[in-house]
């Protein structure tokens, strides 16, 4: 069911891959509550899915960019300015990666240059997107930039490796960036803590499937699907959430706030 909650506005969404992807599914909520935007992704990333998709079927153009480069992202923010015809209202940066992960390292065995490529790519690009939005001042009075976290930012999984420490930075590029937005343009920034979830990038962590099970068995409400998240995320993009800002919110079914539920301790009291 859609509600109009996006009509009239424009925006940039980074980092959809495949219809698993959160930023896929947001696109298509996006498209259908009558916002219109670009897609973006890493020239690398766009070979390994099916953006071009997602495109035609939202009506939407593609600006290849590295998030990582300051240049590609001042060429994206105008040529998205130019192409939806004015100042953008919303931002979606979906974007992780660990080379760590990737190569089978473990979090007492880092190779700090995969460490500094992942944190550029995760964490800093959110730091970096920003401030070519702020400086060009793309972004409408009122509007918002959402980041998509993970509670490994605030408690230990051994196996999410240096990804914790990215979305711990992340966390706080939004709230430092956040207080700027807001203060000097009425722009809110936020993140999106959500449930362990299946996208192409969620199913590269050791042991993922035993995190999905696990968070679904302690979270009263059960996990947050990719497309629950996409309609949480046009409720922020929307002008009903205008006053919330610098906010970590959990998107989890409860897990953050659940310290053991009937079915773990059932679990291991079975004989």
């Amino acid at each position: 069911m859609a509600y109009n909650l996006l009509k009239g506005k424009r925006g940039i969404i980074f980092g959809a891959l495949d219809e698993n992807s959160i930023a896929w599914k947001t696109a298509e909520r996006v498209h259908a509550e009558g916002g219109t935007f670009v897609l973006t992704n890493a020239p690398i990333a766009m070979r390994m899915g099916q953006i071009n998709q997602l495109a035609e079927k939202t009506g939407s153009e593609i600006i290849p960019a590295d998030a990582t480069s300051e240049e590609d992202l001042n060429n994206l923010v105008a040529k998205a300015t130019e192409i939806l015809g004015g100042k953008l209202d919303f931002v979606l940066h979906s974007i992780g990666m660990s080379v760590n992960v990737r190569k089978g390292r473990a979090y007492t065995d880092e190779k700090y240059d995969f460490t500094a490529k992942g944190w550029d790519v995760s964490a800093l690009s959110f730091h970096k997107v920003m401030q070519s939005l702020y400086k060009a001042d793309a972004m409408n009075q009122w509007g918002s930039i959402v980041a998509l976290t993970y509670m490994a930012a605030q408690r230990t999984f051994p196996d999410y490796n240096d990804m914790a420490d990215n979305k711990a930075y992340l966390e706080s590029v939004a709230r430092s960036f956040g207080y700027f937005f807001g203060k000097e343009k009425q722009v809110r920034v936020n993140t999106i803590s959500q449930s362990p979830t299946p996208t192409t990038a969620g199913q590269g962590v050791k042991g993922f499937g035993g995190f999905i099970a696990y968070a679904d068995k302690m979270s009263p409400l059960g996990n947050a699907t990719a497309q629950d998240c996409a309609d949480y995320t046009v409720s922020l993009f929307s002008d009903l959430t205008k006053k919330v800002t610098m906010q970590n919110l959990f998107h989890d079914g409860g897990f953050s706030n659940t310290g053991v539920s009937q079915e773990v301790i059932e679990r291991f009291t079975e004989e």
